[in-house]
């Protein structure tokens, strides 16, 4: 049992751990439960960083039965993050080689308005 006020290393998301699951994501661009496969992968293999299942458990990757729940929320959000911004960088592409005179396109039209 850990003395009160202290926090397990794994029990906070570090930089480390989000960088270790965008590295991941990047090789593999699958969400939960997927990319635990891959984010196993290359944890066995030290391909991020050298570091391997040891040292990403300091920085708070675990890969236990108790530590997925964290471990598939923090997936999540990085997952999240970075659609939103491949959407943000595919729009700014588009806005970039539009001519100045032609008026944006919505990006979703109602199905309503499609049907007519």
């Amino acid at each position: 049992m850990l003395p009160a006020g202290t926090a397990p290393t794994a029990a906070i998301a570090s930089t480390e751990a989000e960088a270790f699951v965008r590295f991941c994501y990047q090789r593999r661009r699958v969400g939960w439960p997927e990319l635990y496969d891959e984010m196993c992968l290359v944890a066995t293999r030290g391909l991020f960083r050298g570091m391997g299942r040891e040292a990403l458990a300091d920085v708070g990757v675990g890969f236990s039965l108790f530590e997925t729940p964290r471990m598939a929320l923090l997936v999540r959000r990085i997952v999240a993050e970075e659609l939103a911004a491949r959407r943000a960088a595919r729009a700014a592409a588009v806005e970039s080689i539009r001519p100045a005179d032609e008026p944006a396109r919505p990006t979703s039209a109602p199905a309503a308005a499609t049907a007519a």
